[in-house]
């Protein structure tokens, strides 16, 4: 597990990088080229400790500004690959352990229905069985495995970005970074809300699944009484009944991917509107360069904060099954 979070850590650290050598790239190009007018970045100070010793090894070379855009476009490429490589590695151990995890657990709960007696089965339905050992345990592993993922990511993302922002430009950075919480929020509700719609979903495909295997195994019992078209009526209200709760949370998730686009679309929009505004005014030692940054890390902070709600669901989902899946286990046979 810590390793894995290394891994999480080190992609994160290779993924930040990108935007700082795109502003290099750009700064210096505009000031090699004399661009009239052009306010180009004083110093490099605010970069990381390695692309500033790139940018003044870079200064040093004296080469051509194409030779410069070819050498900055491999550097990001390389950036590109090693992000790649621990995110890859990253994967390998977390949600290899996850999967390991879930593993057990299903063996643990197989192991414990054999040794079950005939009261306990005649107490829980078929539907509600298969779903601890399918469902419960599903989301378990959602935990160990995404979760988990998904908070260290945000917490080293967040980290690495927000701090090489207040680094560039504080004043801009608060501007830019005010929707997101806004964005988090609104996201932490709304998966509140698909939270509930999905447990009654569950809820009805239990009592669905239920229906179906004792409507199969008790057939002939059916057709003696001549109960066909009350078992299908009944089977048909469950089918609706499925049916609109799913439809009810497809309308909810509809509202999902809108509003992360758009508290994005907010936050972009004001890092070109008032950093354009610095850089007219010439205050802030803001560059064009700086303004294609802070969009570039906006797009990095776009996933994890829209996480933030999704891994708050997940945590709370797994609680409740690994509830679910302990009371299960604490049941102890009569006989």
């Amino acid at each position: 597990m810590g390793i894995g979070i290394l891994f999480v850590f080190l992609s994160n650290y290779f993924n930040v990088l990108t935007p700082q050598v795109t502003g290099f790239v750009i700064d210096y190009v505009q000031q090699s080229l004399g661009v009239a007018g052009y306010k180009s970045r004083q110093q490099v100070l605010d970069y990381d400790i390695l692309v500033n010793k790139f940018a003044l090894w870079v200064k040093t070379t004296g080469y051509a500004p194409m030779k410069i855009v070819a050498l900055c476009g491999i550097t990001i490429l390389v950036l590109a690959l090693l992000r790649g490589f621990f995110l890859f590695l990253m994967r390998q151990t977390i949600i290899v352990m996850s999967r390991h995890i879930e593993y057990d657990q299903k063996n643990a709960i197989y192991r414990h229905y054999q040794q079950l007696d005939a009261s306990f089965y005649k107490r829980n339905s078929t539907g509600d069985l298969m779903n601890r050992i399918a469902e419960d345990v599903s989301r378990v592993r959602m935990f160990t495995g995404p979760a988990i993922m998904y908070l260290v990511n945000l917490i080293s993302v967040i980290s690495l970005a927000v701090f090489f922002m207040f680094k560039r430009d504080p004043l801009l950075t608060l501007y830019v970074l005010a929707p997101l919480p806004i964005l988090a929020i609104t996201i932490y509700y709304v998966n509140n809300t698909i939270h509930k719609k999905s447990e009654k979903i569950q809820e009805t495909l239990s009592a669905l699944t239920t229906n179906a295997q004792e409507s199969y195994s008790g057939i002939r019992v059916i057709k003696s009484f001549v109960q066909e078209k009350a078992m299908l009526h009944f089977f048909s209200k469950n089918s609706e009944e499925y049916r609109q709760n799913a439809i009810g949370l497809a309308r909810v998730e509809a509202i999902y991917f809108p509003s992360i686009t758009l508290l994005i679309g907010l936050s972009t929009l004001l890092t070109i509107m008032i950093g354009g505004l610095y850089y007219i005014q010439g205050t802030h030692n803001i560059t064009v360069a700086t303004i294609v940054e802070f969009v570039m890390y906006i797009n990095l902070l776009t996933f994890p904060v829209s996480a933030i709600g999704l891994t708050a669901s997940m945590i709370q989902r797994a609680a409740a099954s690994q509830k679910r899946i302990n009371e299960f286990l604490d049941t102890n046979p009569t006989i």
